[in-house]
C-alpha cells in the first residue's frame, strides 16, 4: 500500500482504521509502521502520528542520485570480483531479455526486467549491504518509474549491453560511466515523472483509459 501510494502522499494514517482494514491488532501494526518508517516508506511526526511518504520532484531526484552513487560503486566492484563465467551468464540473460522483448509488454514487466539486470550486477559485486540499499531504493522508486515508463514506452537494452560489454572488457571506468549515463536524470525529468504519478494517484480513471 505504501509502495504503490494507495496511501495518498502526506496522508495521516488512522491506526484504528488501518488495524480494522488489515484485520490486525494494534501492536503488530505499530511494529510494521515503525519498520516502514525506518525503510523510508512512511514518516512519523512526534505528537502527530504516522503519515504516508511525500511525493515530490526533490525526493525522486534524491533517490535517482542515491541510486546512481550506489550502482556506480556496485558495477565497479562487479568488474573486480565477478568471474568470466558469471559475466557470460549475465550477458546470456541480457540476450534472452532482448530476444523475448515484445512491444506490448507492460510497464511493470519492463521495470521488472530492468531491475533484474541491475540486481544481478549487484549480486556480482558481492556486497550484501550495497545490495540491500539498492533493493530499498528500487522499491521506493518503482511506482514513479512504472508510471513514467508507461507514458514514454522507452526500453533500454542497448544501455544495458553497453554496460555489460565494458564489464566483459574489464574497462571499469567505461562501465561506471555507462552506468552513470544510464541512471542519471535531470530535475526537469524528475518533475515531469512526479506530475504523471500524481495524475495516476488522484485521477485513477486515466489508468483505465490507457488499458
Amino acid at each position: 500500500m505504501a509502495a504503490k501510494f494507495e496511501l495518498k502522499p502526506d496522508e495521516k494514517l488512522n491506526e484504528t482504521t488501518m488495524a480494522e482494514r488489515l484485520g490486525a491488532s494494534r501492536t503488530p501494526l505499530r511494529e510494521a509502521l515503525n519498520r516502514l518508517v525506518s525503510e523510508g516508506f512512511l514518516t512519523f511526526k512526534k505528537g502527530r502520528g504516522f503519515f504516508a511518504r511525500s511525493l515530490t520532484a526533490e525526493e525522486i531526484l534524491d533517490l535517482y542520485q542515491a541510486r546512481e552513487a550506489v550502482e556506480c560503486k556496485l558495477v565497479e566492484l562487479a568488474c573486480q570480483r565477478a568471474s568470466r563465467d558469471e559475466l557470460d551468464k549475465l550477458q546470456s540473460f541480457l540476450i534472452d531479455c532482448e530476444n523475448n522483448y515484445h512491444k506490448d509488454a507492460s510497464a511493470e514487466e519492463l521495470v521488472e526486467l530492468d531491475e533484474c539486470f541491475h540486481i544481478k550486477i549487484a549480486q556480482l559485486a558481492k556486497n550484501r549491504e550495497l545490495l540491500r540499499i539498492l533493493e530499498n531504493i528500487n522499491a521506493r522508486m518503482r511506482f514513479v518509474r512504472t508510471i513514467d515508463l508507461d507514458e514514454r514506452r522507452i526500453v533500454t537494452p542497448k544501455n544495458h549491453m553497453d554496460i555489460m560489454l565494458a564489464m566483459i572488457d574489464g574497462d571499469v571506468e567505461k562501465a561506471v560511466k555507462n552506468m552513470q549515463t544510464h541512471i542519471l536524470r535531470s530535475s526537469e525529468e524528475a518533475t515531469r515523472a512526479v506530475r504523471k504519478a500524481y495524475a495516476y494517484i488522484y485521477v485513477p480513471e486515466k489508468t483505465n483509459e490507457r488499458e
